[in-house]
C-alpha cells in the first residue's frame, strides 16, 4: 500500500509550545509557556506600519526584501557590531526568523550531510535539520548547579562538541542569547567552535534574535564578528522579540554572497516575501535610539527578578538566565513522574501553562526534570480574578499523589495576579 505521509513528517511532533498556547485558551490559563510579549508594540512603529498601508505599500517587495529595509539593517549592523553588508549581495529578508533558518538549512543541506544542534534547543531545529535532509547531531549544554556558590551558568564540554564534528558535519546551529536556557555563549566558547568550524570547514548558523535581551554584563557576540567566521557564518535575525511584533513574521539571513544567492532561491519559492508594509515600519524600528534597547533590557531584567522570586518561592529549581527572556526550572522536589504530566497539571489545575522541558530535548528524558517559563509578560496594575488555588491530592491517584507546599499554592497565586492582567509597562518611543 503506497504509504501517504512522509517518512520525515513521521520523525517529528508537532510543537509542543504551541500547543501549551492553545491548552491556556482552553482552560483560561495564564500563559508562561510561548514567547510572544503580551504588551504594547512601540507606538512609532506601529503607526509606521499603518502609514505603510495607507500609503497602499501593500504589494509584493522585491523578493530578497525592500531596498529600504535591507539598507536599515546595514546601518544597525555597522553601527552596533562594526559590520559592513551589502545589501544587494548579502541579505535575505524571510518571513520571520522561523522561515529564515528553514530557508538557510536547505540552501546548503545535501543528503548524507550533518547538522551539530546544542540541546537543550528550540524545537525547531532539530525538525528543521530533518526537513532541510539532514541527520542531526546532539551536543549536550548542561545545567548550572542549583548549590549556592556553583557555576550558574550553562556549559558544554569541548571535547564532546569536538568529537561532534567529522567530514561529514556541513553546520553547526548556535543560538546565543539561547531559548531555553537563557545562556549568552562567551567569547571564548564562540572562538572555540570557530575553530572547529574552520578546522571541519562546517558553516555556523546562528540565531541571535535575542540579541538586545542579555542582564548582568553578559554581551552579544554575533559570530560572523569573529576571526575567519565572516565568510562561513548565516546569521538569523528578525523583528520579532525585540519591537515585540511577534506576528508581522519579518526576519533576515546575514551570508556571504555566494550562500545569499541560494538562500534567496529557497526563500522565493517558499514564501516568495516578507510582508510589504511591515518591512516598512521596521525601517523606523531599526533607527530607534541605543536608549531603547538598554531600556528594553532593563524593562525586561524586571520582569525577571519577579518571575525569578515567584519561583523560588514556590520551591522551583531556578536556572538564572543571562538573555532571552525564559527560566529554566528544576521541578524535582514536586514529585511528579515527567514534566509532562506537571505541566498539564499546572494548566488544568492551576491555571499556569508552561513548556515540558523534555521538549527542547532529542531525548526525552533529559528534560523530565525541567519546565520553561516565559516572563515577556505585562506587569499587573490590578490583580486578577483567580479562584484560590488549594492543592488536594487524592492519594489514590498515581500523577497527583504528592506532598505540595503551602508556598506553591500561593506562590503560583501570584503567577495570575503578577502576569495575568494589567495595562502593562510600555516600549519608550
Amino acid at each position: 500500500m503506497k504509504k501517504m505521509i512522509s517518512e520525515k513528517a513521521e520523525r517529528f511532533t508537532e510543537s509542543v509550545i504551541r500547543e501549551m498556547t492553545r491548552l491556556a485558551h482552553l482552560y483560561d490559563a495564564v500563559n508562561l509557556s510561548q514567547g510572544f510579549p503580551d504588551f504594547p508594540a512601540p507606538e512609532p512603529v506601529k503607526t509606521a506600519a499603518i502609514r505603510a498601508i495607507e500609503a497602499e505599500v501593500n504589494q509584493y517587495a522585491i523578493t530578497w526584501g525592500a531596498k529600504s529595509f535591507r539598507d536599515a539593517i546595514c546601518r544597525k549592523y555597522a553601527e552596533y557590531y562594526q559590520m559592513e553588508l551589502d545589501p544587494e549581495r548579502e541579505l535575505t529578508v524571510c518571513c520571520g526568523s522561523t522561515e529564515a533558518m528553514i530557508s538557510a538549512l536547505m540552501a546548503i543541506i545535501n543528503p548524507g550531510d550533518e547538522v551539530i544542534v546544542f540541546e537543550p534547543f528550540y524545537e525547531n531545529y532539530g525538525p528543521d535539520a530533518i526537513l532541510s535532509g539532514a541527520t542531526p547531531r546532539f551536543v549536550k549544554l548542561y545545567p548550572p548547579k542549583l548549590a549556592e556558590g556553583s557555576s550558574r551558568v550553562w556549559y558544554f564540554d569541548g571535547d564532546e562538541l569536538a568529537s561532534a564534528f567529522n567530514d561529514r558535519t556541513k553546520a553547526i546551529v548556535i543560538n546565543t542569547p539561547n531559548n531555553p536556557t537563557g545562556k549568552v555563549f562567551t567569547r571564548a566558547e564562540l572562538e572555540l567552535i570557530a575553530q572547529l568550524c574552520q578546522k571541519w570547514n562546517v558553516i555556523a548558523v546562528t540565531d541571535e534574535i535575542y540579541e538586545h535581551i542579555v542582564y548582568d554584563g553578559a554581551q552579544h557576540i554575533p559570530m560572523a564578528t569573529l576571526d575567519g567566521m565572516r565568510d562561513r557564518t548565516i546569521t538569523i535575525n528578525g523583528m520579532s522579540k525585540t519591537y515585540s511584533v511577534t506576528g508581522w513574521r519579518v526576519g533576515f539571513a546575514i551570508a556571504p554572497p555566494a550562500l545569499t544567492s541560494a538562500i534567496r532561491k529557497v526563500h522565493d519559492f517558499l514564501t516568495v516575501g516578507a510582508p510589504a508594509p511591515l518591512q516598512e515600519a521596521g525601517v523606523l524600528a531599526l533607527s530607534l535610539p541605543s536608549s531603547y534597547y538598554e531600556q528594553l533590557a532593563r524593562d525586561y531584567a524586571v520582569k525577571r527578578a519577579r518571575l525569578l522570586g515567584i519561583l523560588n518561592n514556590a520551591g522551583f529549581g531556578c536556572f538564572i538566565p543571562y538573555g532571552a527572556y525564559y527560566i529554566m526550572t528544576d521541578i524535582s522536589k514536586f514529585g511528579f513522574e515527567t514534566d509532562v504530566a506537571f505541566a498539564q497539571y499546572l494548566v488544568k489545575d492551576i491555571g499556569v501553562a508552561v513548556v515540558p522541558g523534555s521538549s527542547f530535548y532529542n531525548n526525552p528524558a533529559y528534560g523530565y526534570r525541567q519546565v520553561r517559563f516565559a516572563f515577556c509578560k505585562r506587569e499587573a496594575t490590578r490583580k486578577a480574578p483567580s479562584v484560590r488555588m488549594e492543592l488536594f491530592f487524592n492519594s489514590g491517584n498515581d500523577l497527583l499523589s504528592h506532598t505540595v507546599t503551602s508556598a506553591v499554592s500561593s506562590a503560583l497565586e501570584g503567577l495570575t495576579s503578577v502576569f495575568g492582567m494589567g495595562t502593562g509597562v510600555t516600549p519608550p518611543e
